[in-house]
């Protein structure tokens, strides 16, 4: 795995840059962190990034006040160059700067047309914009969405392919249901069905925070 470099972009420490980093990595307040942060907000040990085989895995470890990336609540998340970690007031970037420009050359060249959204994060320039655009983190994601997880059991495989088929035949439902208004340029879905979405969105959210907080 290449040396990490993490940049602080807002916040208390705003500028510092941590570079040729190994994991695993702890963030926190306290001394003996990998990265201390001067910030209240920022729990004594608030997150590590480890290593899984290729993959760099962000674990929040139940702070108080919770982990983001790219604006998104999450406990545990594979990062990518460019990814914007929240914790506290802080605000870090993961990545070089010519690590996230080969990411931002690879989303042009996807011909998404969002590479502006993601261009935000080059400089160390409206860093509080990109917390306001509801479409950042779906640019991140549109160039490389997320991989199945390999070296399954028989048993976790079997696990995940019944959690997706659930999820796949619900939405399927749901998508039957919707009407077309061409002349307004609308779709139209009844309440039982919308309530149907919602319903999923909160199992989907439930399962998220299982994951991330096994008991």
């Amino acid at each position: 795995m290449k040396p990490i470099t993490l940049r602080v972009l807002d916040g208390a420490d705003r500028g510092r840059i941590f570079e040729n980093l190994h994991a695993p990595i702890s963030i926190g307040r306290e001394e003996g962190n990998s990265i201390q942060l001067n910030d209240e907000r920022v729990s004594r040990f608030h997150l590590k990034i480890q290593q899984d085989h290729e993959e760099l895995v962000l674990t929040d470890l139940q702070s108080t006040n919770g982990t983001k990336v790219n604006n998104e609540e999450v406990q545990l998340r594979i990062l990518r160059h460019g990814d914007m970690i929240s914790l506290g007031r802080s605000t870090i970037v993961f990545g070089t700067r010519s690590q996230i420009n080969h990411r931002m050359d690879q989303l042009g060249q996807s011909g998404g047309g969002k590479q502006e959204v993601v261009r935000k994060i080059s400089s160390d320039v409206s860093v509080n914009n990109w917390q306001e655009d509801p479409n950042y983190q779906l640019a991140l994601l549109e160039i490389d969405p997320p991989r199945l997880p390999e070296r399954l059991s028989p048993g976790q495989a079997a696990q995940l392919s019944e959690l997706l088929e659930y999820l796949q035949i619900h939405f399927r439902r749901v998508l039957s249901e919707v009407e077309v208004d061409p002349r307004n340029q609308r779709v139209e879905l009844n309440r039982e069905e919308w309530q149907r979405v919602i319903d999923l969105h909160a199992r989907v959210a439930e399962y998220l925070k299982a994951i991330g907080q096994p008991e």
